[in-house]
């Protein structure tokens, strides 16, 4: 925010109203601008954030000095802002809108994107692996799966849950763009207790969801202290970008061979372009002898586990899906890359 006396009253307020205030320098950044709470933005910010192509989002607020201008307006609809508020004069409305409390629970939730970087990579396996590898770790009380990849066939069908009812990504309708995480875990297909999984569905009943349901979905399981877990398509899109950008860590599968290293160079660019904080899992075996750590150079990219081939892997998803041995190298590597996510999250109400 440019305007020092907004600014210096926005500070005020947010203190008022128990809120963490991050003065962020322009540009941004596109996680920053996804993860935080509420966005407060003069004028000229706005119009630069517009220009920069920032995605909308909801929480958006455009402060004027005084009594908003014509100026302000313009600004605030082409950012797609919420409100427009001019202080002091509206100081109890911001105050109210900043200290709106989401759903009951720890805020402490945390994201994690898992992509492969060639077709075939294994990306879907590793996030479902991850879902099940926290819930028998008790990572966080309830994991939340989430398939974002209409092609992929459902990863409820990966997992086993076919047949399991509730609701998949065509029949779940979102309300103002919010949902409630409470109603999500009642009304999804449950792989055991507190895993449950949102996938696209299959044939005539496949969809894929909307950039917007998908920000709704994982804000409203961090808000409540839940692990998000999201199985991004390779194909750049808007789905992929909602999770790569609201990610606490992205996860980049990679099979230790060469043309699966080379393939990954544009996918590990693409995500990094998104968010910073990626990290790289290999996945053997290694037919020609490459090393992980070669391909986490070669990337990039910090190596968050180098995995051995799982025994019996492909007859397992064929006979009842995926799942875990207590020291198998799927289970060893999830908690990796678990271990990384709880020293990189934190809590999550916060303002910019």
């Amino acid at each position: 925010m440019g305007d020092a006396a907004a600014r210096q009253e926005s500070a005020r307020i947010a203190a008022a109203a128990e809120c963490f205030l991050i003065e962020s320098a322009w540009p941004v950044g596109r996680p920053a601008w996804t993860r935080a709470t509420v966005v407060l933005l003069d004028a000229e910010t706005a119009r630069m954030a517009a220009q920069e192509l920032l995605p909308r989002r909801p929480g958006v607020v455009v402060i004027a000095d005084g009594v908003p201008a014509l100026e302000d307006w313009q600004s605030a609809a082409a950012i797609g802002a919420d409100n427009v508020l001019g202080l002091p004069g509206d100081e109890s409305v911001l105050v109210a809108l900043l200290g709106e409390r989401p759903e009951a629970g720890s805020g402490r939730g945390a994201v994690i994107a898992v992509l492969g970087g060639r077709g075939g990579a294994g990306a879907s396996t590793f996030a479902g692996a991850l879902a099940l590898t926290a819930n028998a770790t008790q990572f966080r009380e309830h994991c939340l799966l989430v398939d974002g990849d209409g092609h992929g066939g459902g990863i409820d069908l990966l997992l086993g849950a076919e047949h399991t009812p509730g609701l998949r990504w065509p029949a779940l309708v979102l309300e103002g763009g919010r949902v409630s995480a409470a109603a999500l875990h009642a009304a999804l297909p449950a792989v055991q207790q507190g895993v449950s999984v949102l996938a696209c569905g299959r044939g005539d009943s496949a969809g894929e969801p909307s950039a917007a349901a998908v920000r709704a979905v994982v804000e409203a399981g961090r808000n409540v202290g839940d692990l998000v877990i999201g199985d991004i398509p390779r194909r750049g899109c808007d789905v992929a970008e909602a999770l790569v950008e609201s990610a606490d860590l992205v996860v980049l599968v990679v099979p230790a061979e060469l043309r699966a290293s080379a393939a990954a160079e544009v996918v590990a660019r693409y995500a990094q372009s998104r968010n910073s904080q990626c990290g790289l899992v290999v996945r053997g075996p290694a037919p020609g002898g490459l090393q992980a750590a070669d391909i986490a150079k070669a990337l990039g990219l910090p190596l968050l586990a180098a995995m051995r081939p799982e025994p019996r892997l492909s007859d397992r998803l064929e006979r009842g899906g995926l799942r875990l041995r207590k020291r198998g190298p799927l289970r060893t590597a999830a908690e990796s890359v678990l271990d990384a996510v709880a020293e990189r999250s934190g809590v999550r109400r916060w303002v910019a």
